[in-house]
């Protein structure tokens, strides 16, 4: 299978290098941060990064959202099936990416901007939340023009799936547009993530247009609820949320599966072709195993692509995703377990099935 999966996946995000430490909520209220979010630092956020290095114990680890799902994607996928691209600058922090992606034996595609230093994202956690700051930086300078080129399209033409984050919306709209397109002309399966609650409260517009492509839609439950408000669905239900989004329109054959994670509480899973939400339970991770749950969600959409990539079933996908996503909340910011990673399924998915 190692032939047929060569450059299978190709995922697009912003590459960023975290900047994480255990905080306590008086900074968290004096940045305006909320406990559990994500956000992209302002002006006002600009001193955070420097305190965190210098009154905490920071810890510098390989990040981006998109970065880290094809990380841990690719440690369960077979040799060279997954390519992440970003831009990034020329400096050590692109260096200290690259070393992360190859030591998972992922292919980076890199545009690189000499002027802009490598974007950073501030990890401040608390408990078992975390709240994240990200300052683009080289990152949101990526070009249409980088997906353009030959080489690099070729890439992308190789592809049979792709996972392209809402942070994106923020980069490079014309490459979700352009690869959301490709997919579907070509019968291929374009995945996206909503990644943040700010994602459609302000991006709206392109959050709608790229919806009638996306094959499969990931997001946790704060995403959710941000979603039915900007698209006025009138709920607070994330199980009518799943539903209601699975059921706009699509272009294209493929039913749409919408996936909502919520931490420690189930999984749901709509489908566009089916009146029943699949209702997943999640094994808790010990209190006393946790590490933080930062990387925790990029990290179940990594087993999850994995598996389905491999013509696993929807239950099989869940639980991977469900494993992985556990055995990165007990370690210390998005990083996977060292050693070699292998998932088996156990048959047994404790889903229920509810009709909306």
């Amino acid at each position: 299978m190692s032939q047929d999966l060569n450059g299978a996946l190709v995922g697009f995000c912003n590459p960023l290098l975290d900047i994480s430490a255990v905080v306590d909520d008086n900074l968290l209220e004096q940045y305006n941060l909320k406990a559990n979010d994500a956000i992209l630092a302002s002006a006002e956020h600009v001193p955070l990064f420097q305190t965190l290095i210098d009154s905490y114990d920071a810890k510098f680890l390989p990040g981006g959202a998109g970065q880290n799902t094809l990380r841990g994607a690719q440690l369960l996928l077979p040799a060279d099936s997954a390519v992440f691209i970003g831009a990034v600058g020329d400096d050590e922090n692109a260096k200290r990416l690259q070393g992360a992606a190859s030591k998972a034996g992922l292919r980076t595609n890199y545009m690189v901007n000499s002027e802009k230093p490598t974007g950073t994202c501030a990890l401040l956690i608390t408990g078992a939340n975390r709240s994240m700051v990200a300052n683009l930086s080289a990152a949101e300078t990526f070009q249409f023009a980088h997906t353009q080129k030959p080489e690099n399209w070729a890439i992308v033409e190789k592809a049979r799936y792709y996972y392209i984050t809402g942070f994106f919306f923020t980069v490079s709209p014309d490459t979700i547009e352009a690869v959301a397109k490709h997919a579907l002309e070509n019968n291929k399966t374009f995945t996206m993530n909503i990644s943040a609650p700010f994602v459609p409260t302000f991006y709206k517009g392109l959050v709608e247009k790229s919806l009638p492509y996306i094959d499969i839609l990931f997001g946790n439950e704060t995403e959710a609820a941000s979603l039915s408000e900007a698209f006025g669905l009138g709920t607070t239900d994330i199980k009518a949320i799943a539903k209601k989004i699975a059921d706009q329109p699509k272009e294209g054959s493929k039913p749409r599966l919408v996936v909502f994670t919520q931490g420690s509480e189930h999984t749901i899973v709509a489908s566009s072709d089916s009146d029943e939400v699949r209702i997943y339970d999640v094994t808790p991770v010990a209190k006393e195993e946790i590490g933080d749950s930062n990387g925790a969600g990029d990290a179940f959409v990594a087993a999850f692509l994995a598996q389905h990539i491999q013509g696993q079933s929807l239950d099989a996908c869940v639980e991977a995703g469900h494993w992985l996503g556990g055995e990165v909340v007990r370690q210390i910011g998005p990083n996977y377990p060292t050693g070699e990673l292998k998932f088996i399924a156990s048959g047994d998915f404790t889903a229920a099935i509810e009709k909306i």
